[in-house]
């Protein structure tokens, strides 16, 4: 049978077959009956991990990052307000005048020099985060005192933020045009993108790191489960199913993984892409998606989705035609998942899961099979794209995966509706890459949640 048995739900535990008929519940949390407030859950979320981690980050991560991306000096520019995306990672995050992070490779390690305006530059130096803090002048210009750096040190290379990807590029016109105009040609022509060094440091995470995303990645997935485990076929819109988690987002103090009005993501008709969800009520026969994701401590983001089916009056089991293509979707997530290992290109793994869906019938699918999570739900790093069949299959040397990489991806099957609009299938996942392949970080769905019909 392909289903799942609340009852027995634990988030650590395998899906066993057992069938879900919520259908049978003395009351519902949705669809307008009245029930007792569901009991506050107390967040495992407390404290604030983030500084030690950050520390670690720069200190083990970011010097491996720099060589392998042949780099000897890194600048970040941190500006108050509509600052860099990448200035919290660093620690210039509470900037108030124009502030410079930089990161210098040396025969002795990595070394990082602060030169920031007087008033922030004593914060700065009490929290010990970098090496040196030089304390400058308020308005007076910056780049004279990085110039010096740059003397001090001698980098051949230098990564500025500038790129393709908005993660990577937090330099602005006015910043790079002043900075153009305060340095010598010298160091200018020795600056280069830092979007390949943000993209190898950001897209590696620490062990307490992945803990912290498996246990968001469980509570998220349990909350899915639970959300359907309330809803009735005929009574429940998919703005019930969204509100649900709302409820349960707040209860604990977790915030979006994603923009709010469209987390969660619940779809039971045809594709919608990223989208809000409706007031459409759930019928039998539907294929129900939630597409969903919390963030922790203002940090580390989830992105699940989980799949039901809305059984007609009388059915106790879904279709056999139901039953085959939620088993073609999870075939696709399983290939993908066993091509997720150290070495392997984004575009291979992609390959793997669309030849699944090839073989089992479904049309082809305008998404990639997944893509990093972590920082942000597209999060930076190595995309599981590229590999569509009947096209060369092009291998980035900067999509290949290693250990410490976390990943969302889909197992996808996709047909045509009567009115020939299409419904997609995507079983999405959380992994992380290690020494050996992949490894789940929450026990992935393994059967179609089955949900009654009044």
């Amino acid at each position: 049978m392909h289903s799942i048995q609340l009852a027995s739900f634990h988030p650590r535990r395998r899906l066993f077959s057992t069938l879900l008929l919520v259908g049978l519940l003395g009351v519902s949390l949705l669809g307008g009956c009245s029930t007792p407030a569901p009991s506050t859950e107390i967040s495992p979320f407390t404290g604030d991990p983030w500084p030690a981690i950050r520390a670690q980050r720069i200190a083990e991560l970011l010097p491996i990052a720099m060589q392998d991306n042949e780099l000897d000096a890194w600048l970040v520019i941190c500006r108050e307000n509509n600052n860099d995306p990448i200035a919290d990672h660093v620690g210039c995050e509470n900037a108030g005048g124009t502030a410079a992070f930089m990161f210098f490779k040396t025969p002795d390690g990595l070394h990082s020099v602060a030169i920031s305006p007087s008033g922030e530059a004593t914060s700065l130096a009490e929290k010990k985060m970098l090496d040196e803090v030089l304390e400058i002048e308020r308005g007076v210009g910056i780049w004279g005192s990085i110039e010096s750096q740059f003397e001090r040190f001698q980098p051949l290379k230098i990564g500025i933020n500038t790129g393709n990807s908005p993660i990577s590029d937090g330099l602005s016109h006015t910043q790079y045009a002043s900075m153009m105009a305060g340095v010598t040609k010298k160091w200018a022509d020795r600056m280069v993108s830092a979007e390949p060094l943000i993209r190898s440091w950001l897209s590696i995470k620490l062990p307490a790191e992945i803990d912290i995303m498996r246990k968001a990645a469980e509570i998220t997935a349990g909350w899915e489960i639970e959300a359907y485990a309330a809803a009735v076929g005929g009574v429940t819109t998919d703005l019930d199913i969204a509100a649900f988690l709302e409820a349960k987002m707040a209860e604990m103090g977790v915030d979006d993984g994603w923009a709010p009005e469209q987390n969660p993501a619940v779809n039971s008709g045809k594709d919608r892409g990223h989208s809000h969800p409706t007031d459409r009520t759930i019928q039998p026969g539907d294929f129900i998606q939630i597409d969903f994701g919390i963030r922790v401590y203002d940090r580390w983001v989830t992105d699940i989705q989980r799949f039901a089916y809305v059984l007609a009056p009388g059915e106790t089991v879904a279709p056999p035609e139901a039953i085959a293509k939620w088993e073609a979707a999870r075939a696709g997530s399983r290939a993908a998942f066993g091509a997720m290992k150290p070495g392997a290109s984004g575009a291979e793994v992609d390959r793997a899961q669309r030849l699944v869906m090839e073989e089992n019938g479904s049309i082809p699918v305008m998404w990639g099979t997944g893509h990093p999570v972590g920082y942000w739900a597209h999060d930076s790093g190595p995309g599981l794209s590229g590999g569509r069949v009947g096209q060369d299959l092009v291998v980035n040397p900067l999509n290949m995966l290693k250990p410490g990489m976390t990943f969302a991806f889909d197992g996808f099957h996709s047909w045509v509706l009567t009115d020939s609009t299409t419904k997609t299938i995507s079983v999405e996942e959380m992994a992380v890459i290690t020494e050996n392949g992949a490894e789940w970080l929450t026990p992935p769905q393994e059967d179609l949640i089955l949900i009654r019909s009044k």
